[in-house]
């Protein structure tokens, strides 16, 4: 399982994350120490479950609880926080399961097997959400409405102030789905990640840019220029053939 730590505080976070690496089946852990960091991590990575604090600087987990409702594939969540009396809101906001300062191994445990139970019951939901995904067209879950596109009129996808874009041909939608998300739903040769916040159609690319650092800057229309990150690097220059 892929975790993600959101707390405003190293030490709590410090503190989890080496309970957490002693619990089963856990194998990533991300942290964050605020709502918009960790709606950025959410939206580019991969993550199943995440700790939420309630008290964070200026910002409340529980806000962002609500925020992540709103994502097509949100991950489980549970509360870790000092405070008990937020306890009835926070599992009226499904969370899975709510610990408190200081913690315990064994508690902490016991709520990422909770998890895990619950993910074992999401696999075949995935599974046959996927299948329907291999479509021609795909849904892009917009604020009010429902969109369905088709995969060829994408360009590329970008995660940019805590929502995802995607750039099509004729305009541009907004969404709540994570890039992670978009990989499995494109699931194509046709389609490639070149960066953190970045997903491009190949043969969208007009012109490719030699830029910083021995990277790439890609021209995908006159007003959409796309970077691609060093790590991506390799695996770009054998697609393109460069």
């Amino acid at each position: 399982m892929d975790v993600l730590l959101v707390d405003d505080e190293a030490l709590a976070r410090n503190e989890l994350k080496y309970l957490l690496n002693q619990c089963e089946g856990v194998f990533s852990i991300t942290e964050a120490s605020t709502v918009q960091e960790a709606l950025e991590i959410l939206l580019t990575e991969s993550i199943d479950i995440a700790f939420l604090d309630i008290q964070l600087t200026n910002e409340s987990g529980l806000d962002l609880a609500d925020k992540m409702a709103k994502m097509s594939h949100p991950p489980a969540f549970v509360f870790a926080t000092a405070y008990d009396e937020y306890a009835i809101e926070a599992f009226e906001k499904d969370a899975q399961d709510y610990i408190l300062k200081p913690f315990e191994l064994k508690r902490v445990q016991e709520a990422v097997r909770r998890v895990q139970s619950r993910f074992g019951l999401k696999h075949t939901a995935s599974k046959e959400k996927q299948e329907a995904l291999t479509k021609k067209n795909v849904p892009i879950q917009e604020k009010d409405r429902i969109v369905m596109v088709n995969i060829n009129d994408i360009l590329a996808l970008e995660v940019s102030r805590g929502e995802t874009k995607v750039y099509t041909k004729e305009k541009v939608y907004h969404t709540q789905s994570s890039l992670s998300d978009w990989e499995q739903k494109l699931d194509s040769p046709d389609f490639m990640r070149v960066h953190r916040s970045f997903i491009v159609k190949v043969d969208a690319i007009k012109e490719i840019q030699p830029w910083f650092n021995h990277t790439y800057q890609l021209t995908i229309t006159d007003e959409l220029k796309v970077p691609v990150s060093r790590s991506y690097i390799k695996k770009f220059k054998e697609k393109v053939g460069i």
